[in-house]
């Protein structure tokens, strides 16, 4: 591979790692500046909007026959996936949720080799064994906190979203990326409507600091991050976009520790470290191997 090429890549990589950081904010930003207890109404106040900005922005409509697929992608990587985050989101601490949504990275992982047939490299296995135990040694702190329906919704949001994003690249639909992303927030955000009318409490009075985080979610954590997410599905290898999911977790913790004065211990500190060892590692193998 020759520099140029090199240099592209890491550019991607780069590029695509803004999203799942953006997505570590999410706890935070959930716990400490949104109305207690609705999470379904935050789920579709992050998508819908940002949806129709984009819809608005391309205006393609998908193929008659791509229209069963992108519902299938819009519900697991959407509508079921954000439904769940936000579940988790209000009953865990942020880096218990995103310790738990990091197993999406390694689902994906091993979709791609139990079903696409494509056996690791050795360095590739080893450094995901390794996101595998530093994702453990945050999880099992003394700071943990289980709380069933939180680490239960954390889990299947996270297996949801890793089946959408496998799918997402097997079936590669005939759309540009903002087409793509915009009708997966729309179709996802229809589908959160029922649960946030039926199941929240109307929304009371918002103020700016309320605004301002859910546009934030919407305009960052929607928008931004799933154009830039579904570009890194399209242009890396399916086992580096997978690893950089693990950033989430990282994020949620160290914004955990900076901003709610959440201790990290020296066990922590060190599953921090296994962790950012084992994206590298994965991302200059895949990198290494082109």
């Amino acid at each position: 591979m020759s520099n140029i090429s090199l240099l592209h890549r890491w550019r991607d990589i780069l590029i695509t790692a803004i999203a799942p950081i953006i997505w570590g904010s999410t706890y935070i930003v959930t716990s400490e500046f949104l109305p207690p207890d609705r999470p379904f109404t935050a789920a579709l106040i992050r998508v819908l909007p940002a949806g129709v900005l984009l819809f608005l922005f391309t205006r393609q409509f998908p193929a008659r026959h791509n229209w069963w697929r992108l519902l299938v992608l819009s519900a697991l990587n959407i509508g079921i996936f954000q439904a769940l985050l936000f579940v988790a989101a209000y009953r865990l601490p942020g880096g218990l949720a995103a310790v738990l949504g990091a197993i999406q990275p390694l689902i994906v992982m091993v979709l791609i080799w139990a079903v696409n047939g494509k056996s690791p490299t050795r360095l590739t296995l080893v450094s995901a064994i390794m996101g595998v135990i530093g994702m453990a040694v945050l999880l099992l702190s003394p700071q943990t906190i289980f709380e069933p329906i939180g680490m239960a919704a954390a889990l299947l949001g996270a297996a949801c979203m890793a089946t959408g994003v496998w799918l997402t690249r097997q079936w590669r639909l005939s759309l540009s990326l903002l087409s793509l992303t915009g009708w997966q927030l729309i179709l996802g955000g229809l589908m959160l409507a029922p649960m946030a009318w039926l199941i929240d409490m109307p929304l009371p009075v918002l103020g700016i600091k309320e605004w301002s985080a859910y546009g934030y979610l919407s305009l960052a954590g929607a928008l931004l991050a799933y154009v830039l997410w579904f570009r890194g599905i399209a242009r890396l290898p399916s086992i580096a976009f997978a690893s950089l999911g693990l950033l989430s977790p990282l994020t949620a913790v160290v914004l955990g520790w900076v901003f709610l004065s959440q201790s990290i211990t020296g066990t922590a500190l060190l599953g921090l470290l296994i962790v950012l060892l084992s994206i590298f590692a994965v991302q200059w193998t895949t990198v290494r191997n082109q």
